[in-house]
């Protein structure tokens, strides 16, 4: 099952979403906006990907800027940071399997799931 972690409020999320959607394969949408992850859902989310979680972080977000950088921060405590702070989560995440991707451009999207 191929998932995407979500935000309509975002173009490249939105572009996204609409990648799969044209592909005729089944997906679930995970808006984590509202559906915020739990850590250990963001644990797999990062094994995925192959990254740690400062790479998943939306740096230029005005709340990393004014609470968190500069800052040394442990792998929990950036966790803790995208689970109180949903948009730091970098978008879109697009995950089949065992493999995941953030689309950026979404392009990446079609390699993932051709």
């Amino acid at each position: 099952m191929i998932k995407i972690y979500h935000n309509p409020r975002c173009r490249k999320s939105r572009e996204g979403l609409e990648i799969l959607e044209n592909s005729g394969k089944e997906f679930e949408v995970i808006k984590y906006m509202e559906e915020v992850p739990s850590k250990e859902e963001l644990r797999k989310v990062l094994h995925c990907l192959g990254i740690t979680a400062e790479n998943l972080v939306r740096k230029n977000e005005a709340v990393w800027k004014e609470k968190y950088r500069n800052r040394l921060l442990t792998q929990e405590e950036i966790l803790d940071a995208m689970i109180e702070n949903p948009k730091l989560i970098e978008r879109p995440i697009v995950i089949k399997n065992n493999t995941a991707i953030i689309g950026r451009p979404p392009e990446n999207i079609k390699n993932l799931i051709s």
